[in-house]
């Protein structure tokens, strides 16, 4: 199975970082919180990712472009122009990086990447966010709805948007984005989605949080996989400082991958 990260947006409340690096780029512990992500979902047997850029982006694909750099010790024979590689820690990762354009959309973002993904079931999620939810039973519970999307939903502070449910208690009847002095369920991104969520998105102007999750709400094609363990974005200068100290304490609950 393929997992789409978005890692695109200008990250502005993360501003002290990402002006000279998308926010996907910022370092937790030494290692990307994109490369966070990717462990995660690689410690459950996915390991190709398709990546969709956006400001910055060609950072990200240096970042790739050098990864032997990034992550072995190296000896560079300059005499004989050679580089020899030690202690190679290379992953069995595919990523693809696809220029999904400055100022567009999640939704948006998504639909360029339509031709990549096929018509697979398929893995998504944001570029910021770490979880340490089970992907293995949030897959298996995807397929078992028979539906075309499934969020991870977690219960975090009020900030954020909150969802409905239905009778069914795990169908999501009403999608609202960031509503005023609630707290409930909310998307916690950690996406399954079947390919004819694309059909759900008209163009690049179109976020993902808004019509695509509300009109499959409305069909009834949209699940919740409740999550009440760890989750935090790092939306926030705070964000990054606390994720950092779990990461430093040696009890970082995302890391699901020892």
């Amino acid at each position: 199975m393929k997992c789409v990260i978005l890692a695109g947006g200008l990250g502005t409340r993360l501003s002290e970082e990402t002006t000279i690096r998308p926010k996907p780029m910022v370092e937790i512990g030494g290692h990307l919180v994109l490369w966070h992500i990717m462990k995660i979902y690689s410690s459950y047997g996915i390991n190709e990712f398709i990546i969709c850029l956006g400001y910055k982006g060609y950072v990200i694909k240096e970042y790739f472009a050098n990864y032997y750099l990034h992550q072995s010790d190296i000896t560079f024979d300059l005499k004989n122009n050679e580089m020899h590689i030690h202690n190679n820690t290379s992953e069995p990762w595919k990523v693809t990086l696809i220029d999904t354009g400055q100022d567009t959309m999640t939704g948006g973002r998504l639909k360029r990447i339509r031709d990549y993904v096929g018509r697979e079931t398929f893995c998504f999620t944001y570029g910021d966010g770490l979880c340490n939810v089970n992907i293995q039973e949030l897959i298996q519970f995807h397929l078992e709805q028979r539906g075309k999307a499934t969020l991870t939903a977690v219960n975090p502070p009020a900030r954020y948007g909150m969802l409905e449910f239905s009778t069914n208690k795990n169908r999501i009847r009403k999608f609202k984005e960031k509503p005023e002095g609630e707290d409930s369920w909310i998307n916690g991104g950690y996406f399954v989605l079947e390919p004819e969520i694309f059909d759900y998105i008209s163009g690049d102007d179109i976020a993902w949080e808004t019509e695509p999750l509300e009109e499959l709400a409305k069909e009834k094609k949209l699940f919740a996989f409740k999550h009440d363990g760890f989750w935090l974005p790092m939306d926030t200068l705070r964000d990054k400082i606390r994720l950092e100290d779990l990461w430093n304490s040696g009890q970082a609950p995302w890391v699901t991958w020892q």
